[in-house]
């Protein structure tokens, strides 16, 4: 699967006002506003189009049902409220294989969480959890004001979670994707087992293989939007989710709505920036969970830097086996590590786990990274459903020699994260490449959109989300000052989306809001 996300210096996106992050409450002002437009910002373009009138639903015909119980017991940790109440249903769309458009359907699951009259959809990484899980644990973090005017319908990507999941990499393919020691090795383990899920998935999926993109997702959009009963799609996408959004102002510039990006992938195609970028924001974000965990007292001691790195030398020796016989090896355990970091509410769970794995207890970090190494028809891997929709939306291919001067040249500069970033370069190079349109991010003639990034973000670096926000013709960005993969669990940041969604208020391009 190929990211294309990067991390420029700090002091290039930012000026020297904003101050850093910091363990307590903030003593400073809630917002920042940048009277100076930074390096990397370009001039702005006059907004023509006002954001669109809020409208309530029209004839919907959505019909949902209760399924709080079965949502919560799906739920990755943190627990939501109990006074949150949550509804499923699903619409029918048209799954558009290339070879035969319009004849194959397919369903697309919804989950609303709150009462609010408006429907906000909701999309989240394809790697992350689901975008109908993502909504409830979202519904917990936003102000309770914009849920008394919004619902947050969380969809289902195609192919994932229940809207009819794929399921055709092989389980051992999996396993494998996964194990590789970033320290060394050979990567031709990797490719192969890249060759396995390929060509498992070329039959299992036939002539459906190349239908689940973002592109044909935007499309699965707009029948959601219809069924919802609204003329304007409304909407937050978190992350890689982005690339959806993007395609639907593509193909549908006049129901775009008011729509929130909570970062965006690095749109260059120079994937030695892009990927080293990425591994400077890991190991950036390592830095400040175990800054974060020597000052908490965490279990793993005075040393927590050295924690990682001396467990996978412990598992490089000696890897203990997990239930479904695949060893946990220290790709899988730095894998396991890098899902854990990206959700800063659960840091004080992954210092746990670290410290359990690191006296032989793997399980509570193999959690971590379990939803993409296992799957069953009740609960598929994510992997399967992402390898297929990544692997679509992206055009390049590096060769095997390219991708292995590369790997080398990043551990040079990251001995932890560098070679790990690299290894996604091989799982899309035995897949076809992409078919269909190209989703510009320049699209003319939409509304303003907001754009939040965060100053340390371990899958969307900030830099990243700037560049893609300065190619966007009607992009305004806040940044929040914090850590941890999007900017929702900022209070400073939850208020500027509120106003910006409930009240149309567009904040200045360039505030900054404090940790």
């Amino acid at each position: 699967m190929l990211r294309r996300h990067s991390l420029l210096l700090l002091a290039v996106l930012v000026p020297c006002l904003a101050a850093g992050c910091t363990a307590g409450p903030s003593q400073r002002p809630a917002v920042v506003e940048n009277d100076e437009r930074s390096a990397t910002t370009t001039a702005s373009t006059p907004q023509v189009v006002p954001l669109p009138p809020l409208t309530e639903p029209q004839s919907p015909s959505v019909d949902w049902a209760d399924c709080g119980d079965q949502t919560r017991s799906r739920l990755d940790p943190p627990a939501v409220p109990a006074t949150l109440k949550f509804s499923c249903a699903d619409v029918q769309s048209v799954l558009d294989a290339p070879d035969l458009p319009g004849r194959v359907q397919t369903h697309i699951a919804l989950l609303k969480a709150g009462d609010g009259p408006i429907p906000l959809v909701v999309l989240n990484d394809i790697e992350g959890e689901t975008g109908t899980l993502y909504a409830a644990h979202l519904a917990a973090l936003l102000p309770a004001t914009l849920l008394q005017r919004f619902s947050l319908i969380g969809v289902d990507r195609r192919g994932t979670g229940d809207s009819d999941p794929v399921g055709c990499v092989p389980g051992e393919a999996r396993g494998a994707l996964l194990s590789q020691d970033p320290a060394g090795g050979d990567l031709e383990a990797v490719l192969d087992a890249a060759r396995r899920a390929g060509q498992q998935c070329a039959i299992e999926l036939g002539s459906t293989q190349q239908a689940l993109d973002s592109w044909r997702t935007a499309g699965d959009l707009d029948e959601v939007r219809d069924a919802l009963g609204v003329p304007k799609l409304n909407a937050i996408a978190r992350g890689e989710a982005s690339d959806v959004l993007t395609a639907y102002a593509n193909r549908y510039p006049s129901r775009v709505g008011r729509v929130v990006f909570d970062g965006i992938p690095d749109p260059s195609s120079d994937q030695a920036t892009v990927l080293g970028d990425l591994a400077t924001a890991q190991q950036a974000t390592l830095d400040a969970f175990t800054a974060d965990c020597v000052a908490r007292g965490c279990p793993l001691g005075a040393n927590a830097a050295e924690a990682v790195p001396s467990l996978l030398d412990q598992l490089r020796s000696a890897p203990p086996t997990l239930a479904n016989s695949v060893p946990f090896a220290p790709g899988i355990a730095l894998n396991a590590v890098l899902a854990g970091l990206a959700n800063r509410a659960r840091w004080p769970e992954l210092a746990d786990a670290i410290q359990a794995a690191r006296t032989g207890n793997p399980t509570q970090l193999a959690a971590f990274v379990a939803p993409m190494i296992n799957g069953s028809q009740l609960a598929p891997s994510r992997l399967d459903g992402a390898l297929a929709t990544e692997c679509n939306d992206s055009a390049i291919r590096l060769p095997a020699n390219q991708t292995d001067t590369l790997t080398d040249t990043l551990r040079q500069h990251n001995p932890l994260f560098g070679g790990l970033v690299t290894q996604r370069l091989l799982w899309c190079l035995p897949w076809p490449g992409r078919s269909g349109a190209v989703a510009s991010l320049g699209v003319s003639g939409i509304p303003p959109v907001l754009v939040t990034s965060t100053k340390t973000d371990p899958l969307t670096p900030e830099a990243g989300t700037a560049r893609a926000a300065e190619q966007m013709t009607s992009a305004v960005r806040i940044s929040w000052q914090g850590v941890g993969h999007g900017a929702m669990s900022s209070s400073c940041v939850g208020e500027a989306v509120r106003a910006f969604l409930v009240d149309g208020k567009v904040p200045t391009d360039g505030t900054l809001c404090p940790a």
